[in-house]
């Protein structure tokens, strides 16, 4: 059985306490199940949409009854296929990211791949690694127009139509009813065509088809994982006090930490949950970070001597059982022996996970009633979409990007450009540290890489942060582009203005076109950094833009601070 601990002051817990038996008397969880809007807002306006957006609570009791259907999908595919690669972005791509990393595909069937880069070498290194005729190829888009999704989509359906008569049979949509997707889907004749819930939004989706249809490929025993979900939702019931609630209480206390100060969740998990903390900061992240307000959640970040952390910090521990938690329990202790407020999740199996990934979904969505926002909307994101949108009709009409100015005054910096390399690492070295010193007490730094990704990428990044989190003790993020900007990207834009943004962009070579759009795949996450840069800027939020040509990882790390 899972184990939760909350280790913080008697004040934090009296205000947590005072916090759910208000909610108990107001009848919030009777109303929640209800789908209340008001629970959240009183304008008619915004109601709506919030009460349009909770059909997530039911799904792990609705998604047991599609357990054979996905079932039998499972078996008839891993017949004819040994990869199946998932085309999407965001919460259409994130829940499997975590099954496949957690759990890995069962013996005999096939292995699970997510394509959420735009940037070409990630393209290709699919093309290079994998057989195409035998991968299946999952389209996810709510919308059915996600311009990311959509652009993998023309590019390996043209590929497969090289070699196949009959291209849709190894294509699957996920998509709500009635999108252009789900029509050209059925024109191409797809495999098949899940329609996914149109009431519930893309970071809440874990539980529907958008998780469970790529776990059943895999293999996992998706009837076990619905259960323990199941038994999360049960627990998290409308006759379940408020105060008994586990859902409830970890909303309470992450809406109480945030009026106190501590609005930075910084997590630590077992080895075998790594990637679960990049879901959890999607979901979080982007439900809570607008109005000028927003849960900032913290993943990888290397462990540091605890008198190094502000009291603005959070730390919450999800462990398994009889995994290697060693240095995580060390770094706990010492923690909560410090009197810094400790989270902490025990869970004795990998399947209760899935109780997790409820219990988090009911608690951000109830921290929001603390904070007073809407949690289901993302306003911010739409914005940067927009602006990205301009840099590429633009390119469409005159051939060319817009021009961007490459001085450090503007905010925008191009280095490893000329032979004169030391010359570019000073310049580029004390640009940073200048902007870098910028920061408040309770600021923090993120980087944002529109860039391939891959191991070496991600340690050369993860040895950058490291560096601006020892020179000027910031708190720091990590955030791969197009990705972020479908999750944490919203609380940059819409939550408070205490971050400073790194933008991070290389020069692209053997670009690949997205066949019939007018655009290159390099074009697109281009513009997608233009988009997101300018969206910051005009969020009055401090931003840099570096522009590396040549080795990346070489660059990144030659930078000293």
């Amino acid at each position: 059985m899972e184990k939760t601990t909350f280790h913080l002051s008697k004040e934090l817990t009296h205000k947590i306490e005072e916090r759910l038996s208000l909610w108990q008397e107001q009848n919030i969880p009777s109303r929640l199940w209800n789908c209340d809007p008001a629970i959240w807002k009183e304008n008619p306006a915004e109601q709506k949409e919030l009460a349009d957006r909770l059909g997530w609570l039911n799904k792990p009791y609705k998604m047991l009854d599609r357990i054979y259907e996905l079932q039998q999908f499972a078996d008839e595919i891993k017949n004819d296929f040994t990869n199946v690669l998932l085309l999407g972005m965001g919460g259409s791509s994130l829940a499997p990211e975590v099954f496949a990393k957690t759990f890995g595909s069962k013996q005999g069937f096939p292995k699970l791949e997510i394509l959420d880069s735009t940037h070409p070498l990630n393209v290709k290194r699919i093309v290079d690694t994998y057989d195409l005729s035998k991968t299946l190829f999952i389209v996810a888009s709510k919308s059915g127009g996600t311009i990311e999704t959509m652009s993998f989509f023309y590019y390996f359906y043209n590929e497969v139509s090289k070699f196949n008569k009959n291209p849709g049979n190894q294509f699957v949509a996920l998509t709500d009813p009635s999108t252009w997707l789900e029509n050209f889907a059925t024109e191409k004749k797809f495999r098949k065509i899940f329609s996914t819930p149109s009431d519930v939004g893309g970071r809440y989706s874990a539980l529907t088809y958008f998780g469970m249809l790529p776990a059943a490929l895999m293999g996992i025993d998706i009837e076990r994982f619905l259960l323990n979900a199941k038994d999360m939702a049960d627990e998290c019931q409308s006759y379940v006090e408020a105060s008994k609630n586990p859902g409830f209480h970890l909303g309470a206390a992450l809406g109480e930490l945030y009026e106190s100060g501590k609005d930075k969740v910084t997590f630590f998990v077992s080895p075998k949950f790594s990637s679960f903390p990049q879901w959890i900061e999607q979901l979080v992240a982007e439900s809570t970070g607008k109005d000028g307000k927003g849960i900032l959640p913290i993943c990888d970040e290397e462990i540091s001597p605890v008198n190094n952390y502000k009291n603005d910090r959070v730390f919450v521990f999800i462990k398994l059982v009889n995994d290697d938690n060693t240095k995580l329990d060390k770094f706990a202790a010492e923690l909560i022996a410090a009197q810094k407020p400790v989270i902490v999740f025990q869970l004795d199996e990998t399947y209760q996970l899935a109780k997790e990934f409820y219990r988090w979904e009911i608690a951000t969505a109830l921290s929001s009633v603390v904070l007073k926002i809407h949690p289901f909307d993302q306003p911010d994101v739409q914005f940067a979409k927009t602006l990205a949108g301009e840099s590429l009709k633009e390119y469409k009409a005159s051939g060319k990007l817009p021009e961007t100015k490459a001085s450090i005054t503007q905010g925008q910096i191009s280095f490893f450009s000329e032979a004169k390399q030391g010359e570019a690492v000073q310049s580029i070295s004390s640009a940073l540290t200048e902007f870098l010193s910028q920061a408040d007490e309770h600021d923090y730094a993120a980087i944002m890489s529109f860039t391939e990704y891959g191991d070496e990428v991600t340690k050369s990044l993860q040895a950058f942060r490291n560096k601006i989190a020892k020179k000027f003790s910031l708190a720091t993020t990590i955030g791969l582009g197009p990705r972020f900007l479908h999750s944490t990207g919203q609380l940059h834009k819409g939550g408070k203005n205490n971050g400073l943004f790194i933008q991070i962009t290389n020069e692209i070579e053997n670009d690949i076109e997205v066949p019939g759009q007018g655009y290159s795949f390099g074009v697109l996450i281009t513009a997608q950094a233009q988009g997101d840069f300018s969206a910051l800027k005009n969020k009055n939020r401090k931003v840099i833009s570096l522009h590396i040509t040549g080795n990346f990882v070489e660059a990144i790390n030659s930078i000293s601070l």
